[in-house]
């Protein structure tokens, strides 16, 4: 059983002075970044298509020591406008971090208005063709995927259900923590009870954990951990430096559950 534990990008500049030396340059933060975590979630994939130096940047800034997972573009998951051709696309960028063995997951983050129509399963269907073969993590946020009967399709397809812990306010899934693959994926957003209200992604995830919800989460961890072979978990609340905070505390309360987390010693070491 392996546990990565990550943030969602490296780039915040809130990560100054406190995971980063204060003087530390913007084009060093992901060499940093990768003396201290074994995974990153990249999310600037999601806003402009990165192209295959940039994948290549991240390799060597990082020595090869971090396993990425990337969140695919909004063409795919948002606008809904993307092609087997655009799938192809993006496969030539990240073939570097494939070639590495460097990626953790795909992730596909799709937005509350993508409802459980029949449309829209088929383009699930569809877009999932297209990355066949790769460990894809996919999150949901309109409550109708939220069925056995979805769960069920995962665990044979061999996808991967991405459990998220959102705020406990009308309009969000329930937090849960659910394995359809032998690989977990969590995200972790915080429980900012102004999350409809806020102005910006840094906005929405100003929340900083407490250690007894910690805690709480290292217990639901240990109790599932028959369940899975691979969690990667990523915090991202970035802003003000919670996730930092934040994962220090999940790594002790895991200890003490009896169950260590992936340094990234032991990861270049493998």
């Amino acid at each position: 059983m392996s546990i990565y534990i990550g943030t969602g990008g490296y780039s915040d500049t809130d990560f100054l002075g406190i995971l980063y030396p204060a003087d530390t340059k913007k084009t060093e933060f992901l060499t940093e970044y990768s003396r201290h975590y074994a995974t990153v979630e990249i999310n600037s994939s999601f806003y402009a298509p990165l192209g295959r130096k940039a994948y290549e940047g991240m390799l060597k800034k990082s020595n090869g020591k971090l396993k990425f997972s990337i969140k695919i573009h909004q063409d795919f998951t948002h606008r809904l406008t993307a092609t087997a051709e655009t799938a192809q696309a993006f496969l030539q960028a990240i073939e570097p971090i494939l070639t590495a063995d460097c990626l953790a997951a795909l992730l596909i983050q799709f937005p509350h208005g993508f409802d459980r129509t029949v449309a829209h399963r088929q383009y699930l269907a569809t877009l999932t063709s297209w990355f066949d073969g790769l460990p894809l993590a996919i999150e949901f946020r309109h409550q109708s995927w939220h069925i056995p009967q979805v769960y069920a399709s995962f665990q044979q397809q061999n996808l991967i259900w991405c459990s998220v812990d959102y705020p406990n306010i009308h309009g969000l899934p329930p937090s849960r923590l659910l394995f359809t693959s032998r690989i977990g994926y969590l995200r972790m957003h915080g429980q900012n009870l102004d999350w409809w209200d806020a102005h910006s992604a840094a906005e929405r995830h100003d929340y900083r954990y407490s250690n007894v919800e910690m805690q709480a989460w290292a217990k639901t961890i240990a109790n599932q951990q028959a369940n899975f072979d691979t969690l990667y978990i990523y915090f991202e609340n970035t802003v003000k430096g919670h996730a930092v905070y934040n994962i220090e505390m999940l790594t002790q309360a895991l200890i003490t559950e009896g169950i260590t987390v992936v340094s990234p010693l032991i990861a270049n070491d493998e």
